[in-house]
């Protein structure tokens, strides 16, 4: 629960590991041969299960301290003893079915009952074209699924939607094809698989075309361990952030964030409500840009958000929508219908909440309008188990006239664990229970 309206929040913390590079770095330590070094892994549940399934694939997997940890891999993927639990990681499953689909070997992939309800066909379709073969246990379209996989070939695949982890799967099952494989984009999105594949010795070509790239890579490479130094999470310290852009008197700053072009959508948008939003300190780390981003308390306005910012934004629109409903005016938000898709509806659960605190939202198909002001709280917000559905109106509640409460805040440790202490020690008032 958040308590209105939170004491000013003033500090500087460092945000968990980026999520999306450190799934990578432990799937790409269990392909490559010899020994790979990761600093900086965030140790939430979902990057377990993906070391836990790295470690069913025959690689070795230590940790060696707080977000260190070493991967020792044989060169490839094995036939694991028993099923690939992927917990709630959607990004992971389909990585590592990816990965596992060049391999000669037999892998069946579950998960909880969130990501039994996440479609995976837009990965096994063109991995099946490639050559891998599927069996559906149980609904088609969804995990549990079995893979049949090597003697892969690769592919030309012109993406519809801009989507690293199609990109990721594909290009991760072209190493070990016969032949090139490329990836067409149309709209850019994430490249961290594109610079880490470089990081263990992959030669990939990136060529820009138009408002997307042309990502080519030769089949039978092998991967070298390497060292990885994994930034903060941009995503997980939009939290933080945000609080502070809406809590009176705030002013926050959050170390070590990578700043990847891809990846700092809503920190584009926010500044063009009016955040007083500042980065320092910029450098690079692990291949990726970096820098600490400082937020004070702002007068935010409404905005229409660029539809062609959705592939650098998709994870930060349920925050975006929580900082939206303290603007002035409106806030439109389209082209986002892959929200639908992720851990829940997150459309249909940001206007469920927001409407229950008080705020003003227009739902739409393929995204919303949140119209702002003051925000009167005072409910208690389902979150079907989305962690960022949880933390975005935890945010919001800190401001708000009433407190705000969510259901099974456990989740949160999915992707930020330690959120509810960092929060605290910057001034928030966050902790279980009711007033």
């Amino acid at each position: 629960m958040a308590r209105p309206v939170s004491a000013p929040l003033k500090g500087a913390v460092r945000a968990p590991g980026d999520k999306s590079m450190s799934h990578r770095a432990l799937i790409f330590g269990g392909m490559a041969e010899g020994v790979t070094e990761i600093e900086g892994l965030l140790e939430g549940d979902d990057i377990l299960a993906t070391a836990r399934a790295v470690e069913a694939f025959g690689a070795e997997v230590e940790r060696l301290g707080e977000g260190r940890w070493r991967v020792t891999g044989r060169g490839g993927f094995r036939t694991p003893d028993s099923i690939i639990d992927c917990g709630n990681a959607g990004t992971g499953v389909r990585l590592l079915m990816g990965a596992a689909a060049g391999y000669d070997l037999t892998a069946t992939f579950d998960g909880d009952a969130s990501l039994r309800k996440r479609p995976m066909k837009r990965v096994t379709g063109p991995l099946a074209d490639m050559g891998a073969r599927f069996d559906w246990n149980a609904a088609e379209d969804r995990v549990p699924l079995t893979l049949h996989g090597g003697g892969l070939n690769g592919m030309d695949y012109v993406q519809t939607v801009a989507s690293a982890q199609i990109k990721s799967a594909i290009l991760l099952a072209g190493l070990n094809a016969a032949g090139d494989t490329v990836v067409v984009e149309p709209e850019k999105s994430r490249d961290h698989t594109e610079r880490m594949l470089r990081a263990f010795g992959a030669t990939v070509d990136v060529i820009e075309e138009g408002e997307g790239w042309r990502v080519r890579l030769k089949g039978g490479q092998a991967l070298k361990g390497t060292a990885v130094a994994v930034p903060g999470d941009p995503s997980s310290a939009a939290f933080p952030l945000a609080a502070a852009l809406i809590v009176p008197g705030s002013e926050v700053t959050v170390e070590g964030v990578m700043l990847n072009p891809q990846r700092t959508g809503l920190f584009d948008t926010w500044i063009e409500m009016g955040a007083d939003l500042t980065v320092s300190n910029r450098r690079v780390s692990g291949g990726e840009d970096v820098g600490d981003v400082t937020a004070r308390y702002s007068a935010l306005k409404g905005v229409v958000v660029p539809e062609d910012r959705a592939a650098s934004t998709i994870d930060e629109y349920p925050i975006l929508a929580a900082t939206a409903a303290y603007a002035q005016g409106r806030t439109v938000m389209r082209g986002i219908g892959e929200m639908r898709v992720k851990e829940s509806d997150r459309i249909a659960l940001m206007v469920a909440g927001l409407t229950a605190c008080g705020v003003a939202v227009e739902e739409e198909p393929e995204g919303f309008i949140v119209a702002g002001g003051s925000v009167r709280g005072g409910a208690t917000v389902a979150t079907a188990h989305d962690h960022r559905i949880a933390m975005s109106h935890l945010i919001l509640g800190l401001a708000a006239e009433q407190p705000v409460s969510v259901l099974d805040p456990e989740m949160i440790a999915t992707s930020f664990p330690g959120f509810v202490d960092l929060m605290n020690a910057l001034g928030a008032d966050i902790g279980a229970g009711r007033d």
